[in-house]
């Protein structure tokens, strides 16, 4: 079965530079491992970056064992949906790819939420 993303439609690849996603496959798919649910495809800011990292998690720090190069702004990357949740209720949300995005995102945040963050327009 083919993953949908927040619009409906078939989830497309988040980022294969870094190398993004629950199973490193560029895209934003999730399972019931996925405890932290790494479901929101974001645009990585210097203002995201340095919340995350002050609120113990640290995006920025290569982790080669992790097979993790470290992000800087411009980045593309899959989120946990909380942690999106928490950036934005500080007012640092990053930005949002919409069509990237799974939908399993729904569960936690509004459709409107993300759209207010999205970096393309979304289709009528």
């Amino acid at each position: 079965m083919t993953a949908l993303n927040v619009l409906g439609t078939p989830l497309v690849p988040c980022s294969y530079d870094p190398l993004t996603g629950y199973f490193r496959d560029g895209c934003c798919h999730t399972d019931a491992q996925d405890h932290g649910t790494h479901v929101v495809c974001a645009r990585m800011t210097r203002e995201f970056l340095d919340f995350s990292l002050a609120q113990g998690n640290d995006l920025i720090t290569a982790r080669p064992e992790h097979r993790f190069a470290g992000l800087k702004p411009g980045d593309r990357w899959c989120l946990c949906v909380l942690r999106w949740l928490e950036a934005l209720q500080a007012q640092v949300a990053p930005p949002v790819e919409l069509r990237s995005t799974h939908i399993k995102a729904l569960e936690r945040v509004t459709l409107a939420q993300l759209q207010a963050h999205a970096t393309e327009l979304s289709p009528d």
